[in-house]
């Protein structure tokens, strides 16, 4: 399994729940993108928006950025910050959509890899930090990483 794409600051802005897979719609530059981990994950989320043809509304990946495979060959409609289709189960759907009925919780791209030659997204269920428990979790690496030091001197 190899790892695109990962969300770094997702962990440090939100506090991360529970984490679930999907699947990803893409066009063939997109996924040779990709593969060269070229994508950015950064200040993206998932939103589930209504469908005009189906009941149940539908997992975007909104605000990441892909750039094109070959700029220069790139059609000229291509939006690399375009929103893309998520691949869940309905069951899976309905489960978000509970989830993320609760004030203060949203959903969360953490990393985007291969799963047997195919493109999946791994997302979270996450509630954001407050300031102060940013400074703590600053404080606790801080004071892990002088024990190590210590014990590496010793």
């Amino acid at each position: 399994m190899k790892v695109f794409s990962e969300n770094k600051k997702a962990y440090f802005n939100h506090q991360i729940l529970e984490k679930l897979e999907a699947g990803i719609i893409l066009t063939g530059q997109e996924v040779k993108s990709i593969r060269l981990g070229r994508m950015n994950l950064t200040g993206s989320y998932v939103v589930l928006k209504e469908s005009a043809k189906s009941e149940q509304p539908e997992p975007y990946l909104i605000g990441a950025k892909i750039p094109a495979y070959q700029p220069k060959n790139a059609p000229a409609d291509y939006n690399p910050e375009r929103s893309r289709k998520l691949l869940l189960n309905k069951s899976e759907i309905s489960y978000l959509i509970g989830k993320t009925s609760q004030k203060g919780l949203t959903l969360i791209p953490l990393r985007v890899y291969s799963n047997y030659a195919k493109i999946k997204i791994e997302f979270g269920i996450a509630k954001g930090k407050k300031k102060f428990d940013k400074r703590e979790d600053i404080k606790k690496r801080d004071v892990e990483r002088e024990i190590s030091r210590e014990m590496g001197k010793i």
